[in-house]
């Protein structure tokens, strides 16, 4: 496949607590450098980060992540974050379900929570993280119901902070189960070109990580 193609599938993230603005526009630098679809990154830097993104011209997007990385704030807070961001500059967001909802069997508030947060981004594309790692695969395919009924347009494998990340398995299974017009993001752990071109095979038509940047870039690549 493609390098140019897979770069364009990119989120290219960095999410680490202890991020410096520094940090931050080295991302910024990169994604517009290699033309990913997104730069992924903390709430408090989107202001900053579109202005900058701005500033050069790029066409790249600003995503960032809400409810992040338990998913288990209020309703109304994820809500707010969303609108904050959007309000920002967010081209993007991405939000955590409450996984303890979702075991405790309540597909309904989890599908009008997801409604609700889709709602506050006024338009711009909503990711549902479901945190595939801590679910059976009942619950993912559950997940793959709920998403497909709501108004969100992603489903998203992982936070990149739990047990696990992206599994090949899981986004099998999400393309198996997910309605049309459903995308799929795979994120964390995506360690090599040759797992993103396989992700992408499987049905991913973004990936979320740090590390494809660093291998074109011939870096060391760690990270999410």
């Amino acid at each position: 496949m493609d390098l140019n193609k897979i770069l364009s599938m990119v989120d290219h993230t960095l999410l680490k607590p202890e991020s410096t603005w520094a940090q931050i526009r080295e991302i910024c630098d990169d994604a517009m450098k290699y033309r990913t679809a997104t730069v992924c990154i903390p709430a408090s830097y989107v202001a900053r980060c579109k202005a900058y993104m701005q500033e050069q011209g790029s066409s790249v997007g600003v995503c960032t992540v809400i409810g992040f990385p338990t998913g288990y704030s209020t309703t109304a807070a994820k809500v707010f974050e969303a609108a904050d961001a959007v309000k920002n500059g967010a081209d993007e967001v991405d939000m955590v379900i409450n996984i303890g909802m979702l075991k405790d069997g309540h597909d309904d508030e989890v599908l009008a929570e997801i409604n609700a947060i889709k709602d506050a981004c006024a338009g711009k594309p909503l990711k549902v993280i479901i945190e595939t790692c801590l679910l059976t695969e009942e619950e993912k395919i559950r997940m793959c119901d709920i998403v497909s009924r709501s108004k969100a347009d992603f489903i998203k494998t992982s936070t990149g902070f739990s047990t696990a990340g992206a599994t090949f398995d899981d986004v099998a299974l999400m393309a198996r189960h997910m309605a049309p017009g459903k995308e799929i993001k795979a994120a964390g752990g995506i360690a090599s070109l040759d797992d993103a071109q396989r992700f992408i095979e499987l049905g991913a038509t973004r990936l979320g990580t740090s590390r494809i940047v660093k291998i074109v870039k011939n870096e060391h690549a760690e990270g999410y």
